[in-house]
């Protein structure tokens, strides 16, 4: 299992969940097998969302389709605050306690 982190500062949590939801990147169709959205709960500007894919290369390009048809141009959700922190892990191991 492949998971793609981003975290994001965004201006306005109700607008970006709506883009969000509107799904531009075709999660399904990227090959996203689940996800997760959180908020740190001391900062109610910022948004981290797991992609999680089956395939590392689902997962890279995911953030490729991120990177140059969301997160720039004129498509870009008005939402968002600068440049997203992102990267790309490998589970190693998940128990259920």
């Amino acid at each position: 299992m492949y998971t793609l982190q981003i975290e994001h500062a965004v201006n306005d949590f109700t607008a970006w969940k709506q883009s969000f939801d509107s799904d531009p990147a075709d999660r399904a169709g990227s090959g996203v097998v689940s996800y997760r959205v959180c908020r740190p709960v001391d900062d109610s500007q910022r948004v981290l969302i797991e992609l999680d894919f089956a395939e590392r290369e689902q997962a890279e390009s995911m953030l490729n389709t991120l990177r140059t048809r969301v997160w720039s141009g004129p498509g870009r959700p008005p939402s968002l605050d600068g440049a997203p922190d992102t990267r790309i892990v490998e589970s190693v191991e998940a128990k259920t306690l």
